[in-house]
């Protein structure tokens, strides 16, 4: 084995594309100089396009986490009650942002491994009538579940004026997001996902009535204060450093988006999840998500009769190929793979056919080429669509 190599398959970071490196690697410039000014303004309309909004896209030099801190304190006014959807680690993260405020908290817990039903979320929204903001996950990274926020989006407002909040940090860019369109108040996401880029950038769109909201709110806030990051973003440029070198990649990664075009993204996405699916679905191991739930992006697998830690450790030793384990109850039990940014249906076919072996490798009885091939026959029927 190559000792340098790594074969990232995980949900984040993801690997980058080679351009956006060297985007990455151009001289130093000033933060608050023409150069980065012009940069911003370059940038500016691609995320919009990415976000499916016509709102400002605020640039925040943090992780993930950071952007979902950001929407709480700037949306939930001080007495206020939210209700969070928790289908995974990353909604409960969500429910503890909140409550670290001191924010009396309503939890909607799905079981782990199925996406929240709209229905039932518009129930417990009528018997709350008190519930100011709702928070939801899109993609559930820790199960590879694709909440239907659409459809969770039209249920609250037929019975609430909640604002609709989504942490869309492992999908915005993999799948379909239509933030003006759905009616979504906020959505936030991060670089390293499926924007491919390293860690280290937030991005966040609020609605026009988010923003009626933010203004009036009296919570106290300085660095994650949206309304300075709004001021600042119309004038091409930030209130506070921000990182340099990955506005670069992403202006760089905004252009691929335009040369691959976004619809064909998203169909690359879909086809990477079908491919790895019946690969599994043809080796008999049980899937965490089923097929009307599963997210684009991440698959989760959840092993009955070996190791998930095992065959995580086979692949990492023999093929430098990097798995992603459980969180949470799921520790140990179930591994994830990251199918996501830059990740094409070869990137899969490679993996697959590893994988296949490190199956044989951990005594799990599968027949050699029977995953593979079925991966393969879905590209065959549906690969044509990336042409």
């Amino acid at each position: 084995m190559l000792t340098d190599q790594q074969i990232l398959r995980i949900p984040g970071p993801t690997p980058i594309p080679p351009s956006a490196e060297r985007a990455m690697s151009q001289p130093m410039t000033g933060h608050r100089g023409k150069n980065t000014s012009e940069l911003i303004s370059r940038i500016r309309p691609g995320l919009k396009r990415v976000f499916g909004t016509q709102q400002e896209v605020m640039i925040l030099t943090g992780s993930g986490t950071a952007g979902l801190e950001m929407a709480v304190v700037n949306t939930v006014a001080p007495g206020e009650e939210v209700l969070v959807i928790v289908t995974g680690a990353f909604g409960d993260r969500f429910a503890k942002i909140c409550k670290a405020y001191g924010i009396e908290t309503h939890i909607f817990e799905e079981e782990w491994g199925k996406a929240a039903d709209p229905v039932e979320v518009q129930r417990y929204l009528q018997e709350h009538p008190e519930i100011t903001v709702v928070f939801s996950t899109f993609c559930e990274t820790s199960t590879g579940v694709l909440n239907p926020i659409k459809q969770l989006a039209s249920a609250v407002k037929e019975v609430s004026d909640a604002l609709i909040i989504v942490d869309g940090v492992s999908c915005v860019a993999g799948t379909e997001t239509e933030m003006d369109a759905w009616g979504v108040d906020i959505v936030v996401t991060g670089s390293q996902k499926a924007f491919m880029l390293p860690p280290g950038l937030a991005f966040i769109a609020a609605s026009k009535r988010a923003w009626k909201k933010i203004e009036a709110n009296p919570q106290p806030r300085f660095y994650l204060d949206l309304k300075k990051h709004l001021d600042n973003i119309v004038k091409d440029t930030t209130p506070f450093t921000p990182a340099i070198s990955i506005l670069y990649g992403l202006e760089r990664v905004l252009e691929l988006f335009e040369e691959e075009g976004l619809e064909k993204v998203y169909t690359r996405h879909r086809l990477m999840m079908k491919m790895t699916r019946a690969a599994f679905k043809a080796w008999e191991i049980p899937l965490l998500a089923n097929d009307e739930d599963a997210s684009p992006t991440v698959t989760a697998v959840k092993p009955a009769d070996f190791e998930a830690e095992e065959f995580r450790k086979v692949m990492k030793e023999e093929f430098a190929l990097e798995l992603a384990g459980g969180q949470q109850h799921l520790a140990k039990e179930i591994f994830r793979i990251g199918h996501m940014g830059y990740c094409s249906p070869a990137d899969m076919l490679q993996a697959i056919a590893a994988m296949e072996i490190g199956l044989v490798k951990v005594g799990k009885k599968v027949e050699v080429g029977k995953g593979i091939q079925a991966a393969q026959q879905v590209y065959l029927n549906e690969g044509k669509v990336l042409a």
